[in-house]
């Protein structure tokens, strides 16, 4: 994905103090760099941030890190950050860090994050880039080295095409299926408490249907979770890692 470099927007993000320098140092130790120690839950290709801001504002009892790779994508949420700071809101259970996402397993501890949401992440539609998608199995390798036990994976995607390839990898991977729905916006119970992003109003807001899945992290025998369309059959794990999770999830992106 090629996006337009904005001149300054490095400096801005290195003098910062909503965005987390050298982040790598702080592993093992992220419960420091909040005022409370809380449960931390991660966004991998936030985009402009709008869900983290909303997310943060609605649970105060949540410490929440905001990933995004692309620094003139990440200028556009610090601005919208200091809007928010400006009008008197003050987020101080939320944090940004200008990344790639292929780096989480040096920058957090095993067990250190409870929940990782994947919204509107890029396709990567050519196959060649299918080890791109933020929902691949090599994607999903990486997040159970930084997940709890009983941590999950939310992601949210108008991509059908990603959609599918999601649910395959997380069978393949030995992930538990928790919950998947090609219609989010139709299912009330999954609707409750959902947080949309600029990226789901827009595409709502158009009649496309908005595809949703949940998945958490379990032990290899613990069952396949929901069952999974009659063309991906649920299939015993057959390799040996202990502690897997399924979730919903995809490629590095910019997506809110």
């Amino acid at each position: 994905m090629r996006l337009r470099n904005i001149p300054g927007a490095k400096d801005a993000i290195t003098g910062s103090n909503y965005v987390v320098q050298e982040p790598a140092s702080h592993k093992g130790k992220w419960t420091q760099v909040f005022p409370k120690d809380q449960p931390l839950h991660i966004e991998v290709g936030m985009g402009k941030g709008r869900f983290l801001m909303d997310m943060a504002k609605l649970h105060p009892e949540i410490n929440y890190v905001g990933i995004e790779m692309y620094d003139s994508v990440l200028l556009r949420a610090l601005q919208k950050r200091e809007r928010l700071e400006e009008e008197g809101e003050k987020l101080t259970n939320l944090m940004f860090m200008c990344i790639d996402a292929r780096l989480l397993p040096e920058i957090f501890e095993k067990g250190e994050v409870q929940k990782i949401y994947l919204n509107f992440s890029d396709p990567w539609p050519k196959a060649r880039h299918a080890k791109r998608r933020l929902t691949s199995r090599e994607f999903l390798a990486r997040y159970e080295q930084i997940l709890a036990d009983d941590g999950v994976v939310e992601f949210k995607t108008d991509n059908k095409g990603l959609f599918e390839f999601s649910l395959e990898e997380v069978e393949a991977a030995g992930w538990k299926l928790l919950a998947y729905t090609f219609d989010l916006h139709n299912q009330a119970e999954m609707m409750e408490g959902n947080v949309m992003t600029e990226y789901e109003e827009k595409f709502s807001s158009m009649g496309k249907s908005i595809l949703y899945r949940k998945n958490l992290r379990s032990v290899a025998d613990a069952g396949c979770g929901v069952q999974l369309p009659e063309d991906m059959p649920c299939q015993p794990e057959k390799e040996t890692t202990a502690f897997r999770q399924s979730s919903p999830s995809l490629p590095t992106t910019t997506g809110n």
